[in-house]
């Protein structure tokens, strides 16, 4: 044939041609890259991408694999990506590898390590039947001053330019109806006023109280605060205070006044993903908002074009609002793959709110500030972090050795002005903190003192033991992450219910930290392990959270009479706690601020897997060993399918038609990750079944008890076996 073939319609055997593909992929490329001014770099990666499909082997090979010609015999090496990468190392030389080469080279496959993308090269030669590049390109010199910090995420930034492209491109030729449902997005611009007029409907119903007028003077400080530069802000605002709305209201009308393109919230827990997805859904409707995390349900959403549209967004992030973890953020950022890092360059020009902020993981907390400082600096992103406990993160933060001390970030300015005094205002509990000693039998006696009682404990066992002792009367329930997301969803919407229902006398509730916090239900009584501040504090905004009753207590107590507090974060957290002053004001900011001093002074490293040292080089830099490495939740855990409702039906399914991201979202629902010890028990006692690769069955209903989930004892004394 005459003409290079890039892509072939598989419906109607139309052709794209390589020059048509690549100059698709140069202009989008080259539109997303002037974002933060480098946009003939852009150009440069999108002409040179594809100059390996010139190969006769690769011609030979799509007109194969595409039904063209199905019997041609294709022989030799038809791999594309390399090829252009060697053009680009000729036209800028090896010290611009990670600017050209590598994202070209691993443009299916993935940013490599600096040392095996030369040791890939080297191993390569130009293909003769590969044409020069005759484009000449213009490469203007950034306007940004680059730090060692800052130049992996450039090099990642290009390469989320070039693979969108590169995606988009295909999927306009390949799939047009697809590509249709991308386009038409509302803007920010278009959205605020769906906003404002819901404040005012919530404002004009609200009842005047307290409550609701310190929350209209939060609203009324974050619309005033909205107008300030680019930067990074901070929102302090207790339980109650409407830190949700306010906090979105300022993200609005900052990003409207600055021209930015989108909001991407970023939370610590799927179940406060949920509960604020739905609301926003509800403000601004389906098509607006973008759910994007691990147990997100497509099947939920009717509508079928509907379910395509956000499963295209998923892939890409373009959507005016987005609500994700702080795992799918964060790791995204450092990540080396394709499929992360495609959402990256629509993450410029963004606001990015951080809630919850006290829980982002100290050991990762270097690599995860300098990236936002160069989110900041490179790709005008404004961040605002959000809690009712804020972190010390600016400044120099100070670990217990002089090597563990890092630079924080420069200013963030805090939206809610000391002399509000929010804490008091919003005083609805005190804390009792009993540092006596006490057993499982002691805190179940302690509990049955209340009709209506919340407890946390840091540990599933703690919680089980704790349940076990309490007497099933009234509505008496556990939730642990023993239990699949399912059972605990079910369990927390019995717990709201039952909270509602003026007839429902005893409520008493065992629960881990996935109450902790985002979940909103409200108990006059609370009982909290001890722990980190910040965590007890979360604990507390679970007592009198709408403040109907006078100063209500939550009990700060310790297990000790059982077991010490396990070695490590939570150990840590509590020795900070009690090295404060014993008639501190728990609540204020001030005692919150001295309280993450003295836990970071116990840290030996806020970098612990050495991430920055993987990435600090313009001209070495090991993507993909640092992706490995940067994983916020690596615990070592092995997920087991539960029999929960239609699991084994599913389970079934799985068996006979193979593995499927559907089918794995659906089983995702009914999985309970344990640690390698609790599998092998569970293995040995012969409850363990492998259905795929590396997917693991509990088969026996026996082994999952409905109020505790996932027994890891075993189940099968002489009695169940006797016939």
């Amino acid at each position: 044939m005459d003409q290079i073939i890039s892509h072939v319609r598989p419906y109607d055997h139309a052709i794209q041609t390589n020059e048509e593909h690549s100059a698709g992929v140069a202009a989008l490329c080259q539109e997303f890259a002037s974002e933060f001014g480098m946009g003939e770099w852009g150009r440069a990666l999108g002409l040179l991408h594809d100059k390996g499909k010139e190969q006769k082997t690769f011609q030979e090979h799509i007109i194969k694999d595409s039904g063209l010609v199905p019997n041609l015999v294709v022989e030799g090496d038809y791999q594309h990506a390399y090829v252009g990468a060697l053009l680009a190392r000729n036209i800028f030389g090896p010290t611009a590898d990670n600017f050209f080469s590598n994202p070209i080279a691993g443009h299916h496959r993935g940013l490599y390590d600096t040392d095996e993308l030369h040791s890939v090269l080297s191993a390569k030669t130009l293909p003769s039947d590969v044409k020069p590049i005759l484009s000449r390109f213009n490469l203007t010199k950034p306007s940004f001053k680059l730090d060692k910090t800052d130049f992996n995420h450039l090099f990642r930034m290009l390469f989320s330019c070039l693979v969108d492209a590169d995606r988009l491109d295909t999927e306009r030729f390949m799939s047009p109806d697809s590509y249709r449902l991308r386009l038409g997005k509302t803007s920010l611009e278009g959205l605020l006023p769906m906003l404002e007029d819901h404040l005012a409907v919530m404002e004009a119903s609200a009842k005047d109280t307290e409550v609701n007028r310190i929350r209209n003077e939060v609203q009324m400080l974050c619309r005033q605060a909205a107008d300030s530069p680019q930067g990074f802000y901070s929102l302090t605002v207790p339980t109650g205070g409407g830190k949700t709305l306010s906090s979105l209201l300022w993200a609005m009308r900052h990003a409207v006044r600055h021209g930015l393109k989108r909001i991407i919230i970023a939370i610590p827990y799927t179940s406060i993903i949920t509960q604020t997805a739905g609301t926003l859904k509800k403000i601004f409707g389906e098509k607006n908002v973008l759910e994007h995390h691990s147990n997100f349900d497509l099947d939920t959403i009717e509508d079928g074009e509907e379910t395509k549209r956000i499963q295209l967004a998923m892939e890409n992030w373009d959507y005016p609002i987005i609500v994700t973890t702080n795992v799918q953020l964060f790791e995204s950022m450092f990540s080396n793959k394709t499929s992360a890092c495609r959402k990256l360059h629509n993450i410029l020009n963004s606001v990015i709110i951080l809630d919850e902020v006290q829980t982002l993981p100290t050991k990762f907390l270097q690599p995860i500030v300098d990236a936002l400082k160069t989110y900041n600096k490179i790709f005008g992103v404004s961040v605002l972090f959000t809690t009712a406990s804020q972190p010390v993160l600016s400044g120099i933060i100070e670990g217990c050795n002089p090597t563990a001390s890092f630079s924080g970030i420069k200013d963030i300015k805090e939206i809610i002005p000391d002399t509000l005094k929010l804490h008091e205002k919003l005083r609805r509990v005190k804390l009792d903190v009993d540092k006596e000693p006490r057993s499982y039998d002691e805190i179940a006696s302690e509990l049955c003192k209340h009709k209506r009682v919340l407890c946390i404990v840091n540990t599933r066992r703690d919680a089980k033991e704790i349940f076990k002792r309490l007497p099933k009367e009234g509505t008496t329930l556990h939730l642990s992450r023993m239990m699949c997301p399912d059972h605990v969803k079910e369990t927390i919407e019995k717990v709201k219910s039952a909270l509602k229902d003026e007839s429902c006398e005893t409520i008493r509730v065992v629960s881990t930290q996935l109450v902790e916090a985002g979940v909103d239900i409200d108990f006059p009584v609370v009982y909290r392990q001890e722990a980190g501040l910040d965590s007890i504090l979360q604990a507390a905004g679970r007592c009198n959270r709408e403040g109907r009753l006078p100063l209500s207590t939550t009990y700060v107590f310790s297990l000790t009479k059982e077991h010490n507090l396990p070695k490590g974060e939570i150990s840590d957290a509590n020795n900070a706690r009690m090295a404060l002053k014993e008639d501190s004001d728990w609540f204020a900011p001030a005692t919150m601020t001295e309280y993450f001093k003295q836990l970071y002074s116990r840290k030996s490293s806020f970098d612990v897997k050495g991430i920055d040292g993987y990435l600090c080089s313009p001209t070495d830099v090991s993507f993909e060993t640092a992706s490995n490495e940067f994983r916020l939740i690596d615990d070592g855990s092995v997920s087991l399918i539960v029999a929960w409702k239609d699991s084994l039906e599913l389970v079934d399914k799985l068996k006979h038609d193979g593995v499927s991201y559907k089918l794995m979202k659906q089983l995702s629902k009914y999985t309970v990750n344990v640690y390698n010890y609790d599998f092998n028990a569970l293995n040995n006692i012969g409850v363990v079944k492998e259905v795929a690769d590396g997917i693991y069955l509990v088969q026996y209903k026996e082994q999952y008890d409905k109020d505790l989930g996932l027994l890891t004892d075993n189940q099968w004394d002489d009695k169940n076996l006797l016939i």
